[in-house]
């Protein structure tokens, strides 16, 4: 699909509306001007796709609202070639901002078909990641520690697992709660016994769904 001049404009559009919404951290406005976020939805929905709305991709998961992946982008402060776990690979799109943001990308995701489609997907577009099917509360111990890491589906609580596998220094951004509204959580790994957990608004997420499998396969 074409990335045109109509659709850049779009996406400048977009990113002046994040900006008023309090998005202020240049790299990640930077990386929404530059991805074709609607070669990440269905053809039904391309003419709404910078709209900051979020959109269905199948298996019952949503592409994210703009606004919220620039904010957990933003809160999570990331710097050039910090290792990064996503858990919650979706259609990608998440993924293809954090590669921009110059970091080494693995990222778990719980839906087969999810997992096979993007992971044949976002290489085409340029974005190299770490892709993993499997559990994404057990995140990917063998990679361990992680510089930063991001939930982007709705935890009924804070994986302790996720938390042993960021670096002390780190910092882990994941939206909470067991309902349709989650709240979203700030931890600060301070030192190998220490957190400090800080909340910041509410958010509407999926479920991030619990285990059928019976661990972390790299495919």
């Amino acid at each position: 699909m074409v990335d045109s001049f109509r659709h850049k404009g779009m996406r400048k559009k977009l990113v002046d509306e994040l900006a008023s919404k309090g998005i202020n951290d240049a790299r990640v406005l930077g990386a929404i001007n530059s991805i074709p976020r609607h070669q990440f939805l269905d053809t039904a929905f391309v003419n709404f796709a910078y709209q900051d709305k979020a959109f269905p991709i199948g298996a019952g998961q949503t592409i994210s609202h703009p606004y919220t992946v620039a904010f957990q982008s933003q809160l999570l402060q990331i710097k050039p070639y910090e290792k990064v776990l996503e858990v919650g690979t979706g259609s990608g799109y998440q993924a293809a901002v954090l590669t921009l943001l110059e970091t080494d990308v693995y990222t778990i995701e719980r839906q087969r078909e999810l997992f096979k489609d993007t992971k044949e997907f976002l290489p085409k577009l340029g974005y190299n990641c770490r892709f993993v099917y499997g559990d994404g509360y057990k995140g990917l111990p063998q990679f361990a520690p992680f510089d930063k890491i991001i939930i982007t589906c709705g935890a009924p609580f804070i994986p302790n697992d996720l938390v042993d596998q960021l670096k002390v220094g780190g910092r882990m951004v994941a939206p909470i709660g067991k309902r349709d509204i989650q709240v979203m959580h700030l931890i600060e790994k301070l030192s190998a016994t220490e957190t400090r957990i800080t909340t910041h608004g509410e958010f509407s997420f999926v479920p991030m769904l619990n285990d059928k499998n019976s661990g972390n396969l790299k495919v």
